[in-house]
């Protein structure tokens, strides 16, 4: 690499040396994605993962390189990305160039490259099958932007044809909340990440197609998830108090056609609801009550996310909206509750399968 490369230099380069082999055909909302690589144990690792969004191979809307290969020097100074707040640790170092960014992971060495058109990821990547899963979700969500859609924080699932979101602070518990949903029949949506747009029929909600990760304090509250945890694991967090376990970050996942069958992981569904999650763990009974969100700005915080290093948007276009007025604009319409008072995940179960309908079937 010379200082005066572009991304479209890099990515040549790199395809020269490290040729990519076969691929991957992907549909994730509306975006249908061609994966690339020169490893086939990679693509095998990425099929595992994708396994419910592999698509027919038709027109494609985001190539992606995945190249394993030594991690090479750069001739460019990189400068830290600040961690979001409440995190301490600095992952990742970037640099933007004329054309576009270049991102390095720091622990992993992983390199990152992407342009309007470009999106390649180098280095160890079959030893860093997550890293690569999240560049693909994060060119996935930077496309759906560019479409008139907005970031969430949150989780989402779906049943009788009726969305929902889950949202709340850090630690509120929405991974558990969509768990137990799951396993009295919704399906699946996403996660920790949701993308809305509008329609003209309505609003609608797409996930990131990533599986849920929890905490031992989720695992341990699910029977289900008793196998995802070591025996050693398990009895180290049953020993734990109470605040002290609902903190610990030791994220798990949890396969979802594993755990409830095929056919229950759903990218794309329309949204009637949001549930935000504002409650404390304290002995008070859980409230929930239906909210203005115009009104109710403070916990807009809960459900905004910013799109961060992997977003870039194109020099010739309107830069997005990503305005809190935006997300209450594009909120119209959607039925906004929150829930206070006490953790009372039975209670809230209760009130979700009233709002999906699941408690009529």
């Amino acid at each position: 690499m010379k200082k005066t490369d572009t991304i479209a230099d890099i990515a040549d380069g790199l395809l020269t040396r490290y040729p990519a082999c076969a691929s991957l055909y992907l549909k994730m909302g509306n975006a249908a994605i061609d994966v690339r690589s020169n490893s086939l144990a990679l693509l095998t690792e990425l099929n595992l993962h994708f396994k419910e969004f592999i698509g027919p191979r038709k027109s494609t809307d985001i190539t992606i390189f995945a190249l394993e290969g030594k991690p090479e020097p750069m001739p460019f100074i990189l400068s830290e990305k600040q961690p979001d707040p409440g995190k301490t640790k600095i992952k990742e170092e970037f640099i933007d160039l004329e054309s576009g960014r270049i991102v390095r992971k720091r622990l992993t060495g992983m390199m990152l490259f992407f342009d309007k058109t470009h999106h390649v990821a180098f280095g160890p990547c079959l030893a860093n099958v997550n890293q690569v899963v999240n560049f693909i979700n994060n060119r996935f969500i930077e496309w759906m932007l560019k479409q008139n859609s907005l970031l969430a924080h949150a989780a989402g699932i779906v049943a009788q044809n009726r969305g929902l979101a889950l949202a709340g602070f850090s630690g509120s518990g929405k991974s558990t909340l969509a768990l137990q949903l799951l396993c009295s029949g919704a399906t699946f949506v996403s996660n920790d990440r949701l993308l809305i747009q509008r329609h003209p029929n309505g609003l609608k909600m797409y996930g990131i197609p990533k599986h849920p990760r929890v905490n031992p304090g989720t695992i341990l509250s699910l029977d289900f998830l008793h196998g995802i945890m070591t025996d050693k694991d398990r009895e180290a967090a049953l020993k734990m108090e109470t605040d002290a376990l609902w903190n610990l970050e030791s994220k798990h996942d949890v396969i979802v056609h594993e755990h409830f069958g095929p056919d229950k992981f759903k990218l794309a569904a329309p949204l009637h609801g949001l549930l935000i999650l504002n409650w404390k763990r304290t002995p008070q009974p859980l409230v929930i009550s239906e909210i203005d969100i115009a009104v109710r700005r403070d916990l807009l915080d809960a459900f905004i996310k910013s799109p961060g290093l992997f977003f870039l948007p194109d020099a010739d276009e309107p830069a997005p909206d990503f305005s809190a007025q935006h997300y209450i604009a594009m909120l119209s319409g959607c039925r906004v509750f929150e829930a206070t008072g006490g953790v009372d995940f039975s209670g809230a179960t209760r009130f979700c399968h009233h709002f999906l309908g699941l408690d009529t079937v």
